[in-house]
């Protein structure tokens, strides 16, 4: 009988047979080997269900907690989740931004209320979510943690809100910055610049949205890290050229201000290289401070030195005595009266033009007796010289700075030779600078004919000055006769009072406080011109005739008879100026080269 199998014999060529492949065999072993992992994943399933730990190699926010209970989980995580960074940035360039760093005081997790008492909580949900899961799942899950790490971030659900809320408003005022401007300070040879930073500010939603998303993008990002966005608000920002322009002004010492009659503030000069500190502002960051070299100048006196001897010196003084007509008496006094009380500062130029103005009639000024091109007329202001001179002389006695002087044409007697200083409108003025480091103060005063000039500063060295003059050379004046023939036949008349030239030097001699001679120095040149006597002379008399007869004819003498000499006046003494002149000394320009007195 013929078996039906799947083998059947099969004769060859050879007369031998083979076996045909084609049963039901290998797909009963296939299926045997399936049944068999089924029953092993099933098996394995079944243990990863059964687990009370966390699967091996598993991790929550990074802290492994693989192999362990819930409890141990828990502590693990209270150890290590509560102390974990969040570093903050903000979002953009915030060098550009103006802002001094990209990196933010960083906040942990247990700020933000991730704190012990919740890893307990967070320990247990994530467990039950490993549990959770479908049984087929668990087996798969728990075969992915035998080989690579694995695990889960916490959730904003698990923070402690309250706590997360109150961290939110304190980061919001913490990271706010008010604006900052560019500030810098003066040193001994530098300046310190700081550079400007703009202020910001992030409301409180945005902030805590931007926190939130750190902690749900941690699995992904490796990293706490949260990207914050500010609104910013500009400072006042100087630039190297601005600040140049404060700081390189001429030092200043501390100063009084008649108008408010307050002390000014004293001020420091400053110099630098511009471009270099403007390079180094450029390079530095926001809050950055750089330093620049500069050459600083500070005053010699501050405001609070100067409170305590403001004014507390006589520095110089003059007295003269005022003569003439009652009209260059009052020229005199009134234009003392402009210069009292006027101050200056250190380094302050006076100018005696300038400061009493033009002299006119509107101005209160009167005619009274000048010299124009040599003489004597009466002009508007004639006598302000005298007060000039006597400040001058003030001045030296004074050690002050003299800027302009200028001598009279003619020796004034009102004070002595090379002592005076002429001015005129519009012509010669009379200038001295303040030298010291303190203010002075012009005080004049008019009595009894007399005319003093005070300078009040501050003598902080107790050095003093005497002037002296020695007489170079004298100028006699001559005698000049001028026919006039409206006087009467064979009179006289002087039209001109003469004057004796002369030539002198000045020196200023310098006394410590003790009254030890300290240095002698040439002071100036002063020229006085002479000026001629000038005599008016009558038509010669006439010889009378009798009114009856033959007139006689004078008797020519023999030749060689000796004639009675004739006697010639006797030859004027040269004049000096009398102790009080009559004349002005002010002189009224008459020739552009030849300078007004």
């Amino acid at each position: 009988m013929e078996q039906t199998t799947n083998e059947a014999v099969v004769q060859n060529k050879t007369g031998g047979a083979r076996l045909k492949k084609g049963g039901k065999g290998p797909l009963v072993a296939l299926g045997i080997v399936v049944g068999v992992l089924v029953l092993a994943y099933a098996g394995l399933c079944a243990y990863a269900g059964s687990l009370d730990t966390f699967y091996p190699n598993y991790h929550i926010n990074g802290i492994a907690v693989g192999g362990m209970t819930v409890e141990q989980a828990s502590q693990a995580l209270a150890a290590e989740l509560p102390e974990q960074v969040m570093t903050l940035h903000c979002g953009g360039n915030p060098v550009k931004l103006g802002w001094p760093s990209d990196s933010l005081p960083p906040v942990t997790l247990g700020e933000l209320g991730y704190t012990e008492e919740r890893c307990g909580a967070i320990a247990q949900r994530l467990f039950d979510q490993q549990k959770s899961c479908g049984f087929f799942s668990q087996g798969s899950r728990f075969l992915s943690a035998l080989f690579s790490s694995t695990g889960e971030t916490v959730s904003d659900e698990d923070m402690d809100a309250s706590v997360f809320q109150e961290q939110v408003t304190r980061l919001a005022q913490e990271l706010a910055l008010e604006p900052q401007d560019t500030t810098y300070s003066i040193g001994e040879n530098s300046i310190s610049i700081t550079k400007a930073v703009n202020g910001r500010s992030v409301k409180e939603d945005a902030l805590a949205e931007a926190l939130i998303h750190a902690i749900r993008t941690y699995g992904t990002q490796g990293e706490l890290i949260a990207y914050i966005s500010f609104a910013h608000f500009n400072p006042w920002n100087l630039t190297a050229q601005a600040i140049h322009d404060e700081v390189a002004a001429e030092m200043k010492n501390a100063g009084y201000d008649p108008e408010t009659k307050s002390i000014t503030p004293e001020r420091l000069g400053a110099e630098f290289d511009v471009a270099a500190a403007q390079k180094a502002l450029d390079d530095a960051a926001p809050g950055e401070t750089v330093e620049i070299p500069a050459t600083i100048e500070y005053p010699t006196v501050t405001a609070d030195e100067l409170k305590a001897v403001l004014f507390r010196d006589v520095l110089g003084e003059a007295r003269t005595k005022v003569g003439g007509t009652a009209a260059r008496k009052s020229n005199v006094k009134l234009s003392a009266s402009s210069i009292n009380g006027y101050v200056m500062n250190t380094g302050d130029v006076f100018s005696y033009n300038g400061v009493v103005g033009q002299r006119t009639a509107a101005n209160g000024y009167q005619p009274a007796p000048a010299y124009v091109k040599g003489e004597t007329v009466d002009e508007i202001g004639g006598g302000i010289c005298q007060t000039s001179s006597t400040l001058y002389l003030a001045c030296l006695r004074g050690n002050l700075e003299i800027t302009e002087r200028h001598a009279h044409r003619y020796i004034p007697a009102y004070i002595a030779a090379g002592m005076d200083a002429t001015v005129s409108w519009g012509g010669p003025d009379y200038k001295f600078t303040n030298n010291t480091d303190y203010p002075i103060k012009i005080v004049t005063e008019y009595a009894g004919d007399y005319l003093t000039v005070k300078l009040l500063g501050t003598n902080v060295t107790g050095i003093t000055a005497k002037m002296t003059n020695e007489k170079l050379s004298t100028t006699d004046f001559e005698v000049v006769y001028e026919d006039d023939p409206t006087l009467a036949p064979g009179t006289e008349e002087v039209k001109t009072t003469p004057y004796t030239g002369s030539r002198w030097k000045t020196y200023r001699h310098l006394y410590d406080a003790n009254g030890n001679l300290i240095s002698t120095s040439y002071e100036d040149t002063s020229d006085y011109k002479a000026r001629n006597k000038v005599i008016l002379r009558g038509p010669a008399k006439t010889a009378e005739i009798p009114a009856s007869g033959t007139p006689e004819l004078p008797v020519q003498p023999p030749e060689g008879t000796p004639q009675e000499p004739v006697e010639e006046p006797p030859a004027e003494t040269p004049a000096e100026p009398p102790a009080e002149p009559e004349t002005s000394i002010v002189v009224i320009p008459s020739q552009p080269e030849e300078p007004a007195e």
